[in-house]
């Protein structure tokens, strides 16, 4: 009978964790499109709902009316984008941020979320650079980053050394963390893209990256060998051959 329940249970939890990521997949899904439906939905107001609603109008819109608002919302924010190619969307779209800075408690949260999309999604200076491993929140424990500056010139000037701004984001959660100025000589430049960085921190570090080491080690200096007499040393030049 304990044989039976023990092969029951390891059985339960394989299977387990084989269907858990699946529905937890199709869970996030859902909810993410009843999320957006609720805003798409509102597209479609040009026609009458006892077309796009159940019972006549008083109902629930019907899902696959729900699916074409949401496509219209995509054909909607694809004209954005070629809007914004042009002179003319650029100061459209420059006056609808002004407005939306403008209204209170609104600004605040539109502001850091056009950082933050700035951040992972901009090709500038202020974007992320190159993942690197900084020692924090201590010596000799590191923790995953992202340069986001390799300049500030007055910590340089009152430090005396040139630091280099580092974002350690916190898991699972990257949007939010704590930015490090760390000397340049402190941090370790991986080779892994900005990407695999944020899906390193999203899996909770379950989704690890490859890594070939390089066939080339680089060449390090032998030490010189010491001089029993300088004063000969200084006298007879040693032969570099």
């Amino acid at each position: 009978m304990k044989g039976t329940v023990a092969r029951w249970r390891a059985n339960f939890f394989a299977g387990l964790a084989i269907v858990l990521p699946a529905v937890i997949s199709i869970a996030v899904v859902v909810w993410l499109f009843g999320t957006v439906s609720t805003i798409t939905d509102t597209l479609l107001f040009f026609l009458p709902k006892s077309l796009t609603h159940q019972k006549n109008g008083d109902g629930l819109m019907y899902w696959y009316w729900s699916v074409v608002a949401f496509l219209f919302a995509g054909v909607l924010v694809g004209l954005v984008g070629q809007l914004a190619r042009y002179y003319l969307g650029k100061k459209l779209i420059q006056w609808v941020d002004l407005a939306l800075l403008k209204v209170p408690l609104l600004n605040k949260i539109y502001s850091t979320l056009k950082q933050v999309n700035e951040a992972f999604t901009s090709n500038q200076k202020s974007a992320f650079k190159d993942v690197v491993l900084v020692q924090f929140p201590r010596p000799d424990c590191y923790s995953l980053g992202f340069i986001t500056c390799e300049r500030f010139h007055e910590v340089e000037v009152k430090t005396g050394k040139k630091v280099v701004c580092v974002f350690v984001p916190t898991t699972p959660n990257p949007t939010s963390g704590f930015l490090v100025m760390v000397p340049e000589t402190d941090i370790i430049k991986l080779d892994v893209s900005v990407a695999e960085g944020v899906k390193l921190i999203i899996s909770l570090g379950s989704i690890a990256p490859g890594y070939v080491p390089s066939l080339v080690s680089p060449l390090i200096p032998k030490p010189s060998p010491a001089i029993s007499d300088p004063q000969a040393a200084i006298s007879k030049p040693q032969s570099t051959f």
